[in-house]
């Protein structure tokens, strides 16, 4: 996959909608092709945050520990960005991520990631925008079981 196919994948993920060709074409530049098998941990909690990802093809799950071992908080695919909050946050990723098929991604540095994010108005309104769409959606689920239990 070429730079401008990269490019073009990247358009398509909602925080990166806004940006200009030239942007999305650096970005694409500076992010590194990765795979994962199934099984294999994209990211483990508690790492240290120096990267995020964009599923290019696959899909992941979002893992957190509980007493009787992992619980699925969560599922990802194609377009979904993974680790984006700690690297904002400059804090260890808060759960596991695992491929659970064949995962293809772009591996974007926190450095990058956060120089686009500050140099770009656009970039970080959309930042914020996805990041209130999954808190409000969070703040769903948890009162859909708490209205049941």
């Amino acid at each position: 996959m070429d730079v401008l196919q990269e490019a073009d994948l990247l358009r398509k993920v909602p925080i990166f909608g806004g940006l200009d060709p030239a942007r999305l074409k650096l970005l694409a530049f500076t992010s590194r092709a990765v795979k994962f098998a199934p099984g294999e941990n994209i990211v483990r909690i508690n790492e240290p945050s120096d990267s995020a990802y964009v599923i290019i093809e696959g899909e992941a799950e979002i893992l957190d520990e509980a007493k009787g071992g992992e619980i699925v908080l969560d599922q990802m695919g194609r377009n979904d960005i993974i680790g984006d909050q700690g690297v904002l946050l400059n804090a260890p990723r808060s759960a596991t991520v695992r491929a659970k098929t064949a995962v293809r991604a772009l591996r974007i540095s926190s450095d990058v990631f956060l120089s686009l994010v500050t140099g770009n108005p656009d970039c970080a309104l959309h930042v914020m925008r996805e990041l209130s769409t999954r808190v409000k959606e969070a703040n769903a689920r948890f009162l859909a079981v708490v209205r049941k239990g």
